[in-house]
């Protein structure tokens, strides 16, 4: 049968078809739970904004919110103090309830923010919501729309964007999937199980320090450093009170890929910057994974200039490497919980 015949041209037609109900599905489904993230978030800076003015809560309580919040649900990344303080101005420059009537429920919170920051406004903000909107625009794009002063350009041009750009293929339809805060929100996310993982470090911590050896003190999990703006939390961090130095310990209970070893030196760099004093030994950071080939983590190892091991401590110097507990030792810990994780 030729690949012209009409059974084959039937078939690609319809596959075709299915794949963009499944796009259209997909999308939709995605839209809905972003929907029900900005109705949260809504909430929360309502709520925040009602207390101020009728109990008159000062400035600092948006600081310890954040702190209960994040104790409470560790899994999700978005109450940061900096990120209660968009919810609040989010709440203020949308006052009415129905804010799930309106463009900018369809956007990413990301998208959010930044009509916050960049425009004044009220008529402006949901100028540029809409059109992010039908145009399906990613966060840059918005940015550079904004900057380029759109609004002064286009509010007469007619375009075909919605009839050519299907919802499911649209840069924002990407960002929505692949927005931290929803999927946090759905607590569904890849890292799920690197976060039980923790979970089950954490809750037998004393267990866990003397697998780790001697010296080793627990400074936290999901350790918050917030970047211009940007949220990074460290898997788990300690500090070396022999050897004074701060060790960082990302998990991932798959197997070994060498773009984990850029995030770690990220997060050791950051470590450095952010918490290590002068009298401070330099940070390491250790990945501890189910699996590896021993031969890409050499080859991934051997561009890396910060100090990483992943389990054998490759790139560690010899006097860290001793006070640090052995391959087989982590490799059992790590197996025992997930193991228990998995039972």
């Amino acid at each position: 049968m030729s690949d012209s015949s009409p059974a084959v041209s039937g078939h690609a037609a319809a596959l075709a078809e299915l794949k963009q109900q499944v796009r259209a599905g997909r999308f939709a489904a995605q839209r809905r739970v972003n929907t029900e993230l900005v109705r949260l978030y809504w909430g929360i800076g309502s709520t925040i904004l009602q207390r101020q003015g009728d109990e008159g809560w000062g400035s600092n309580v948006i600081g310890r919110l954040a702190a209960d919040l994040r104790a409470e649900f560790p899994e999700m990344k978005g109450f940061s103090p900096r990120n209660l303080a968009y919810m609040r101005a989010f709440a203020a420059a949308w006052p009415d309830e129905q804010i799930l009537q309106q463009a900018v429920a369809q956007l990413p919170w990301g998208h959010v923010t930044v009509l916050l920051d960049r425009l004044d406004g009220h008529a402006l903000r949901d100028w540029y919501a809409g059109q992010a909107a039908v145009h399906g625009w990613s966060r840059n794009v918005l940015e550079h729309q904004i900057r380029s002063e759109a609004h002064t350009r286009l509010q007469a041009a007619p375009t075909n964007f919605a009839e050519v750009l299907p919802p499911g293929d649209s840069d924002l339809a990407q960002q929505i999937t692949k927005d931290p805060y929803v999927l946090d929100f759905l607590a569904l996310d890849g890292d799920a199980k690197e976060r039980h993982l923790e979970q089950a470090l954490v809750d037998r911590i004393i267990d866990t320090l003397r697998e780790l050896g001697e010296g080793f003190a627990f400074v936290g999990r999901q350790v918050h450093f917030d970047v211009d703006g940007d949220d990074f939390y460290v898997d788990l961090l300690f500090f070396h009170v022999e050897q004074l130095r701060y060790v960082v310990i990302e998990l991932k209970t798959g197997k070994f890929k060498p773009e984990y070893l850029g995030q770690l030196g990220f997060y050791v760099a950051l470590v450095d910057d952010k918490l290590r004093r002068s009298q401070h030994a330099d940070t390491v950071g250790l990945l501890l994974v189910a699996d590896k080939n021993d031969a890409v983590v050499r080859y991934s190892l051997a561009g890396q200039q910060t100090p990483i091991g992943v389990v054998s401590y490759d790139l560690l110097p010899p006097a860290v490497r001793a006070a640090l507990p052995s391959e087989a030792d982590l490799a059992a810990a790590l197996a025992t919980e997930t193991g228990t994780l998995e039972s």
